[in-house]
């Protein structure tokens, strides 16, 4: 990279620039600046500092024509002056002057078509080797006529002292100029900012394209079938689409052109909180020479102890896609036959599996459901039900519906098929019934992903009013329809209601006159 460039970005007095530095010399330099530890296998591990997940209330987009006209502000979305940014543009650029610097350079997206150039600044060596396994690595020719469309200038190391005096919640920012094509971070030095903060940018820019973007993992079959899986944090979304009979594409990222479905990333950042050998191999596997552990505990020679969550429940680790055995080398597979979306139903009212209709897909979509357990906490048992539309609301820029019309186009322009999958609870809910088993859970995957789900005759239940079949694979049948599964079956009626009304009153935010109304598509009490 020439100084020039860097000098144009306005930083001043730049010491050594160490650009595009391979695996090796990048792991040399984190043990040498003292950054990480080496663990056994030769995999680096970090810590992360106060920050050890996103800041999302700390994340904000510049107040500029005519992106401005475009973005949905809100609690999500928050705006910042241009004068405000520019100041902290600014503090950034002081930050990272007279310092040596990492520049990495990377694609977000694997179809030409949409892919967009990223160059990342940083003073921190592990960071340059995150951003280097999460996204795609040019090769040595795509190098050399480099240029980004986009840069991301992390000075992590500096903080926003007049934050009360500009209105902002913290010291912390996140901030992203889409007029000038520019990001800054600062006061946080999680790398997952890097990742999603890009991922944001994408959920930007392809709909404008009347391109798809979408927080989903994806798989290919041997017959080429590509089957998409949404879902939130717990419900299973990386474990089922890891399939050894079929090819990952993803499993966190994609985008949906006119090609097909694309991984925006080149490599896969896992939980490894209570990681084990025996039920995630592949994801063991991977943590060796080049990924990169964040925030786990180590002892004695290079050891991991995966159990310990004494720094944070959000111990993760990034690799590159190449480390799972079976990926789909080019990122891409056509246009998908099957969409799964996943929940975690701790309140066991949702069907193991359910065929959704087009209209039920857009309701549940838009929904982006699950449930958590509050187990933890002083003893409370009640479940607490999430909803993020899309099943990425965080990272959605533009209105959810944009995407949710995106989605309906696709479907009807490509007859995909549509369900709902709830990996949560049967037989009761949190505390009374038990977790829906894995093998159940892969039976009814299977069974959609090679078609014998469409044999099965179809039962529609009270309320949702979800088509569940009535015999599938080895599937005890009373498991399928929820209510026969519960010994309470007036505690069920009562329950069920109970959270379609949480439904009801989630969704009457899209019921505002200017988008189609999908509420009749989803439960409705008495019916």
């Amino acid at each position: 990279m020439h100084l020039t460039e860097l000098q144009e970005l306005g930083l001043k007095n730049i010491g050594q620039v160490y650009h595009n530095l391979s695996y090796e010399e990048l792991i040399q330099h984190e043990l040498k600046n003292g950054e990480c530890a080496l663990t056994k296998k030769g995999a680096t591990a970090v810590d992360t500092g106060i920050f050890t997940g996103r800041s999302p209330k700390d994340k904000y987009f510049v107040d500029r024509d005519p992106s401005n006209k475009y973005i949905a502000w809100g609690d999500v979305n928050k705006k910042v002056s241009p004068e405000i940014f520019e100041e902290l543009l600014e503090v950034a650029k002081e930050q990272l002057s007279n310092k040596d610097l990492y520049i990495t350079d990377v694609f977000c997206g694997s179809s030409p078509a949409s892919k967009r150039s990223v160059r990342f600044v940083s003073e921190i060596a592990w960071q340059s080797h995150f951003v280097k396994n999460m996204f795609i690595r040019p090769t040595g020719a795509e190098l050399e006529v480099f240029k980004s469309d986009f840069t991301v200038l992390n000075a992590c190391k500096t903080v926003n002292e007049k934050w009360k005096e500009h209105g902002m919640n913290s010291e912390v920012f996140v901030m992203f100029d889409i007029e000038n094509n520019i990001a800054i971070i600062g006061g946080t030095w999680y790398g997952g900012e890097m990742k999603k903060g890009i991922f944001s940018m994408m959920n930007y820019w392809l709909p404008l394209e009347g391109k798809l973007p979408m927080h989903c993992s994806a798989n290919v079959g041997e017959n080429g079938d590509t089957a998409l899986f949404f879902g939130l944090s717990g419900t299973g979304k990386t474990t089922l689409s890891t399939d050894p009979k079929r090819a990952l594409i993803g499993d966190d990222e994609h985008g949906w052109d006119n090609h097909g479905v694309f991984n925006f990333e080149g490599g896969c950042y896992a939980k490894v909180i209570n990681l084990d050998e025996k039920s995630e191999p592949e994801i063991y596997g991977a943590i060796r020479t080049n990924a990169l552990l964040e925030n786990v505990v180590m002892y004695g020679e290079g050891e991991v102890n995966y159990e310990d969550g004494s720094k944070t429940e959000n111990t993760r680790v990034s690799y590159p896609i190449g480390h799972i055995e079976n990926h789909k080398c080019d990122l891409m597979a056509g246009h998908p036959q099957n969409i799964i979306f996943l929940t975690a139903d701790a309140f066991g009212i949702l069907p193991p599996v359910s065929k959704l209709t087009k209209e039920q897909a857009m309701y549940y979509f838009l929904s982006g459901y699950t449930a958590k357990v509050a187990g933890t906490e002083r003893g409370i048992t009640e479940p607490v039900a999430t909803f993020s539309a899309c099943f990425g609301e965080a990272f959605l820029p533009l209105h959810p519906t944009v995407y949710a019309d995106l989605l309906g186009k696709k479907i009807d322009q490509h007859g995909v098929n549509v369900y709902l999958v709830n990996t949560g609870w049967t037989g009761g809910g949190y505390g009374v019934g038990k977790r829906m088993s894995i093998k159940d859970t892969r039976a009814c995957i299977n069974s959609i992903l090679d078609g014998s789900i469409k044999n099965s005759e179809f039962d529609v239940t009270k309320t949702f009013r979800l088509h569940v079949p009535t015999t599938l694979d080895n599937i005890k049948p009373e498991i399928l329809n929820p209510r026969n599964a519960w010994e309470d079956k007036e505690l069920f009626d009562v329950t069920r209601d109970k959270l379609a009304e949480m439904f009801i009153e989630n969704y009457k935010k899209y019921q505002d006159g200017e988008h189609p109304d999908y509420a009749p598509y989803g439960p409705i009490l008495g019916s």
